[in-house]
């Protein structure tokens, strides 16, 4: 059939009138095609449009959220930091300026606002910008599939300066007609909000929103709408944090779009024109927000576990899974407020301790207390360094270059306990001043279902990344005693025997070990095993090992929930193996939780974006010691925090004691290198360590190095916040006494247990005292 064009009456332009009947018509037909060769991608020249299953289910990155015991976002694992929300959420400030600003006639069009199209046109042919045509619609398009951008959507074409513009304006306008066909108009606007960037890594209207006022988006007032609505233009030039005036009078244009569709009256925007912008600017970052340590340590362990259940590990920054976490935010707020506090006032010991001198030191053979410092000590630490190992390459070995180089000066931001400082340093002088910090570590958990409350790895997660709860390992000291203790009741040693502090030497291959005090006195007094581990009486707990093997003591630490490898001599009873804090925690949580051992836990659940369950996770409890023997640990423990017991002074200063029952134990190593607190509440089980980024690096007096210096004011200062916290569940209270157990004194006798022999019948007073010595 052929197409011919209706016929025109004779006259004077009948034929101007025919050639443009013609050209509109051929016009109209090209268009058509186009759209169609476009659509479909004609001889793939134009490249792909979004499929039809595309449109349905739109991509966009998605945070995964790491959401708290008590409902707080405490962290995200991002590309970009995107927290979708849904239309219902949005503040009716944010909507008005939205459609005002952006795209005025949104509810009526389908699509395409063929006005705002032509007003762009003719103000390419006059030289008069009146602003863009792109409606929301469009913007939404270009937002979710980056046709711009993304090579599966290119074609030959797009290498033609001129028609890729026109080809991709083709492509975000079909795009936006089949959106408009599939989504509401909410949808669309909702959909929008959540893929704009906001600069200062906020993706989308929440992340921009709390980033810029610490706020959700139904919360904002209309000049911060206005002001968020005025970045989408250009989100780094009309950033309000770096460009306040550009910003300002971006939001002031906002104002007038809104006044011009009657959305504001002009005597209100006027009014709010010479309002200033306040932020409450917070930038998401893993440096900062709470639990960053448990955060790191939490993004390994998820990659896993994803990785189980058939996802890519690195889906954790795109898929916007859920992960709820059992650390409550205000107990990490209390634990981290609690360790900067003391570690800011140990700093200060420390710095005035080693006035004058550097604390890498060594101490001298054959003397006690009279320390040197290390040779090279700070040269070495360089060595291990990827500066020095770029600069190695860079001048190809050439180290009379690199050492010039680690040692020019230049400017940096540096760690201070009174706010990051910039100064000029060089990176020598880096290393030398980050040595001279102490680090700390603090851990509390539920013993009743193992989970973990709060979690702090170290001063300031952004200078020092290392991990110090989990990652780190070193010697407990005095806080390993309770598990030589147990070994010692549970196969039969009572605990109202009595055991004389005095010398004790053990057969060692080799030789022989005779241990010393932390003081390098010796009482002669014969103790009760509570006296003893109040006290922390080092011959005792040497005589019990020396009566119940090392072996044996391994096996039950094992038992208890220490898993580090375990050095099977003597000398092991003062805590001489590396372990963690996790570990240590766990162990002691048995003691409070009647004897059976609970894996801690730190995450309940795994959802997926759309609240789907992926994975649950629940405690894991068994009995590893009766429960008897479980109350004979807590009493005995329970003598530290008695008069005369060594954490007695300490926590009495918190506040903590008064009606309440707490077991604990304190810990030192040898020259004061680490320094421990482990505390135990019947609902709560917290601990803490101290110590120099290298054992060498440390205070050189008890007095001030010992665990009840340097770690307990980081638990007392913990456990006064989370007992004045009247909206938390952890109250002071009494340890469940079993039924089976009664108590005498020190002694706790279970059901059909006899009385004691004391050990003081078969001693004899050596003739003279051995010299003081503070070594283990």
């Amino acid at each position: 059939m052929k197409f011919t064009f209706p016929e025109l009456e004779a006259g004077r332009f009948k034929k101007l009138i025919s050639r443009i009947w013609k050209f509109t018509g051929f016009a109209a037909l090209a268009f058509v095609v186009y759209l169609i060769a476009v659509s479909f991608n004609l001889f793939w020249l134009f490249g792909k449009m979004p499929s039809p299953e595309e449109i349905e289910n739109p991509k966009s990155d998605v945070a995964s959220e790491i959401i708290s015991a008590d409902g707080k976002v405490i962290g995200k694992f991002l590309y970009e930091n995107r927290s979708p929300i849904e239309f219902s959420e949005l503040s009716p400030n944010i909507i008005n300026a939205l459609v005002a600003t952006e795209d005025v006639r949104f509810t009526v069009h389908s699509g395409i606002d063929a006005r705002s199209t032509l007003r762009v046109v003719t103000g390419l042919f006059t030289g008069q910008r009146k602003g863009g045509g792109s409606t929301i619609s469009q913007q939404l398009a270009k937002n979710l599939f980056k046709l711009r951008e993304i090579d599966y959507y290119k074609g030959p074409l797009y290498s033609v300066l001129g028609i890729r513009q026109i080809i991709i304006k083709t492509k975000e306008w079909i795009t936006a007609i089949k959106l408009e066909r599939r989504y509401t108009k909410q949808e669309i606007m909702e959909k929008y909000l959540n893929t704009i960037e906001f600069s200062s890594g906020a993706f989308g209207i929440r992340s921009a929103t709390k980033t810029y006022f610490k706020k959700e988006p139904s919360e904002v007032t209309l000049e911060e709408a206005a002001v968020l609505v005025g970045m989408i233009q250009n989100p780094s030039r009309f950033n309000p944090k770096f460009h306040p005036q550009a910003s300002k009078a971006r939001r002031n244009i906002v104002f007038d779009q809104m006044v011009k569709y009657d959305k504001l009256s002009p005597a209100k925007a006027e009014s709010l024109k010479k309002v200033a912008i306040t932020l409450n600017y917070q930038p998401e970052s893993h440096n900062t927000g709470p639990a960053p340590y448990f955060r790191e340590f939490l993004k390994g362990w998820l990659k896993e576990e994803i990785a189980k259940e058939g996802y890519e590990p690195d889906d954790i920054y795109t898929k916007g899974f859920k992960i709820y976490t059992t650390i409550d935010s205000r107990m990490q707020v209390y634990a981290e407020e609690a360790l900067r506090e003391n570690m800011r006032e140990q700093q200060k010991k420390f710095y005035e301790h080693w006035k004058g001198r550097n604390p890498w030191t060594i101490e001298k053979a054959g003397t006690s207390g009279v320390y040197t410092e290390i040779p090279n000590f700070i040269q070495n630490i360089a060595k291990t360094t990827p500066r020095y190992r770029e600069l190695r390459e860079e001048y190809d070995g050439d180290m009379d270059k690199v050492w010039k180089e680690m040692n020019r000066p230049t400017r940096m931001r540096v760690f201070s306990w009174n706010g990051e400082r910039d100064t000029v340093m060089s990176s020598m002088d880096s290393i030398r001043y980050y040595k001279y910090y102490l680090h700390s570590s603090f851990l509390a958990m539920d013993p009743r279902n193992g989970q973990i409350k709060a979690w702090v790895g170290g001063i300031n997660y952004k200078y020092f990344k290392y991990d110090h709860v989990k990652q780190g390992k070193r010697q407990p000291g005095s806080t390993f005693k309770p598990f030589v203790y147990v070994t010692a009741i549970d196969n039969g040693f009572s605990t109202c025997e009595h055991v004389v502090d005095q010398p004790i030497t053990i057969s060692v291959p080799g030789g022989s070990w005779t241990p010393k005090n932390s003081d390098g006195v010796y009482s002669y007094r014969s103790l009760t095993l509570r006296q003893a581990l109040g006290q922390s009486i080092n011959t005792v707990s040497a005589y019990l090992i020396n009566q119940f093997k090392a072996g044996n003591v391994i096996n039950y630490a094992h038992k208890l929930g220490i898993k580090s490898k375990l050095d099977e001599v003597p000398a092991l009873c003062l805590g001489i193996s590396n372990v963690s804090l996790y570990e240590m925690l766990a162990g002691y949580c048995v003691f409070a939780n009647s004897g059976k051992y609970t894996e801690p836990i730190f995450v309940t659940r795994i959802e997926d974006k759309n609240g789907e369950l992926i994975k649950e996770y629940y405690s894991d409890s068994k009995e590893v010691i009766s429960q008897e023997t479980a109350y004979k640990m807590i009493h005995l423990m329970r003598g530290a925090t008695q008069p005369g017991g060594t954490a007695y002074g300490g926590l009495s200063r918190y506040g903590v004691l008064e009606g309440n029952e707490i077991a604990a134990k304190t810990g030192t190593t040898s020259n004061y290198s680490d320094g421990w607190f482990m505390g135990i509440t019947p609902t709560l089980v917290a601990g803490g360590w101290t110590g120099g980024d290298d054992p060498t690096i440390h205070f050189r007096t008890i007095a001030l190095g010992q665990g009840a210096r340097v770690s307990l004011p980081t638990w007392g200062g913990f456990f006064q916040r989370v007992y004045a916290d009247k909206n938390l569940e952890y109250k002071k209270g009494s340890f469940l006494k079993p039924s089976t157990v009664s108590i005498s004194g020190d002694c706790v006798f279970a059901a059909g247990e006899g009385y004691h022999i004391d050990s003081t019948q078969k001693y004899t007073p050596p003739t003279a005292k051995p010299a003081d010595d503070d070594q283990l």
